[in-house]
Parts: C-alpha cells; structure tokens; sequence
C-alpha cells in the first residue's frame, strides 16, 4: 500500500493560494507625513470605506461631512419617491402632482415629519412607509451618535512655538521648547515627553530608525494656565552629547514633544504634540520674552511675540523666561 506524506496529503486537501485563483483588490498608495518627512507607501490592499466608516467620518472635515449627509439624504429620497412613483395612487392628497409629489412625501416620511396632508392609502404605500420609516429612524440615531462623539471629543488648545532653541542654562547647552495654553484656563497634572528619531547604523551595519527618550528637567507641570518652557540637557547622559545642527541634519533626526493633562472644567484628557526637524532648532539662541509687565504693574502675555527667536550673545546667560 502506498503511504502519500503529510506534505503530500495537505497538497491534495488544501489548494494553493496562487495570485491567478482569485482577483487581488487594488493596491493602496498614500502620502504619509512624520514631522518633516513624507513617506510612500504601497501594496497595502485597499480597504473598503464602508468597512471603515466611524473613522472616515470622525477625520473628514465638517463641510464634507454636511455634504456626505446631505447626500445620503436626498438619495434616500429619491429612492422612496421613485418607489411611490411606481404605483400611481398609492398616496392620498398628492400634491403636487406626479413625481414632485411623490419626493416631496418621501422627504416628509424620511424624517418621520408627516404633516397628515398627504398620507398611504393602499398596503403598498403603507410598506413603502414602513420601510422608509425604519431607514429614517435608523439614520437619525446613527447621526445623532456621530455628531455627539465629533462634538464631545476633547480638543486641546496647545500652542507650540515653530521653533526650538539650544542656549546655555546654569553652564550646560540646554534645548528649550515653548507651549502655552491658548485657552487659558487650568490643565491638572499636564505632563510632558521629548522623543528624538534619528537614523543609525548599528556595529553590524544594520540600518535603523531609532526612537531616544530624552529627559527633561521638568516633565509635571501642576497647573498649566499660561506658558511652559521645556528643556532638556545636553549633558554628558544626553542622546544629544556632543551633537550638532551638521550630525542632527545627518541623521534626519526629528523631536517628538508631547503634552497631555487633565481640563478642570471638563474632566476631560487632552493631548498635543509638535514635531521639529533639524533645521527647525536654532543653535545659540533664546526666544523672545513675551510676558512682560505693563505700567499698571499687571503682567501682559503678548502671544505675537510666542515665536519670536533672537540671536544670543556670548555674555547672555539669562534664564529662560516663563
């Protein structure tokens, strides 16, 4: 008797997968933004957006939003109508005539107004209704639930200066971040993150994006209201020792800088982040103060001052403002 092997009898149970059994969906090509640098990808399959709706609406802006609504509506309606259409008589009172008449009616039906004027009157109209109703009633409460998670979702108001600085402070080069808090009420418990990605080759020559956690001096804020000034040393445990803007530009290394922190009036979590690349750090300089004291003796916070980057001289060694 002739004994097939396990290989041999997956072969005859199991066909294989060739690219000529079945059709391949389309390919996918996007443009893909991390900081300054715009990635290509490809041969991802295509996914349908009907499989990806909640977060295709939740992304699109509202004017595309309102419109993609507005045309699922109307749609809908002239689907109904037609169907009334097909069955003259079908409604009672209409007005106007013919297939106005009938859209016009589908409309009502669709939002479940139904003035009482125009109504079915033969089992056919009254199905038609009935399907159009449920189809009115699932759609409202589909855009209700979306409109409530687009309007309910936090948005935090953080303001990242276009520029990072490295400057001394105490004696040691020190790169400096600016925020501030548009919206100028209290942020409980705000935390920060810097994050450098840079490319490297290992000893072995392997080629690597690599992702640096790069401490800060200060990474709590308890009450973020106006502005933060975040650092971080370049000291001898730094990723960043001994680095300059030449090695940084090399590497394509990018700065991650997250925040994140509690609204007192929402209790809700918000969260920002900015990304510079290397050529967004300016080396020797400060920013620009933009909190100052007025002739009432009241601080004023002048936010078209917030991006403003001066050269700094060699003597300068003021600390940080704000």
């Amino acid at each position: 008797m002739h004994l097939m092997s396990a290989s041999q009898r997956r072969s005859k149970t199991s066909p294989r997968h060739h690219p000529e059994h079945g059709a391949r969906k389309p390919a996918r090509r996007r443009l893909v933004k991390l900081g300054a640098r715009e990635v290509v990808t490809e041969g991802a399959i295509a996914t349908p957006l009907f499989h990806d709706l909640f977060h295709h609406f939740m992304t699109v802006s509202w004017p595309r939003l309102f419109a993609t609504l507005a045309a699922f509506f109307i749609s809908f309606d002239l689907l109904f109508g037609f169907l009334y259409h097909l069955v003259p008589g079908c409604i009672a009172n209409l007005n106007p005539p013919g297939f106005a008449g009938d859209f016009f009616f589908s409309v009502e039906t669709l939002a479940t107004v139904g003035y009482g004027d125009m109504h079915p009157q033969t089992a056919y109209g009254h199905t038609v209704a009935m399907m159009e109703i449920f189809v009115g009633l699932m759609s409202l409460a589909l855009i209700t639930g979306l409109m409530f998670a687009r309007f309910s979702r936090p948005r935090a108001r953080f303001l990242f200066t276009r520029n990072a600085v490295v400057r001394p402070i105490a004696g040691k080069p020190t790169l400096l971040f600016r925020a501030a808090n548009e919206r100028q009420n209290v942020v409980q418990d705000a935390s920060a993150r810097l994050r450098m990605l840079r490319d490297e080759v290992t000893e072995e020559g392997f080629r690597m994006r690599r992702i640096s956690d790069l401490a800060l001096v200060r990474s709590q804020h308890p009450m973020f209201v106006l502005g933060w000034t975040i650092m971080h040393v370049l000291d001898e445990e730094s990723p960043l020792n001994a680095e300059t803007a030449e090695t940084l530009r090399d590497s394509k290394a990018t700065f991650v800088l997250s925040l994140s922190g509690t609204d007192e009036n929402t209790g809700q979590v918000l969260m920002a982040r900015a990304e510079y690349g290397s050529e967004d750090i300016c080396w020797n300089a400060t920013f620009h103060d933009f909190l100052e004291e007025g002739p009432d003796g009241k601080l004023h916070l002048d936010f078209s001052k917030f991006h403003d980057v001066e050269p700094l001289a060699d003597s300068d060694t003021d600390p940080p403002q704000l």
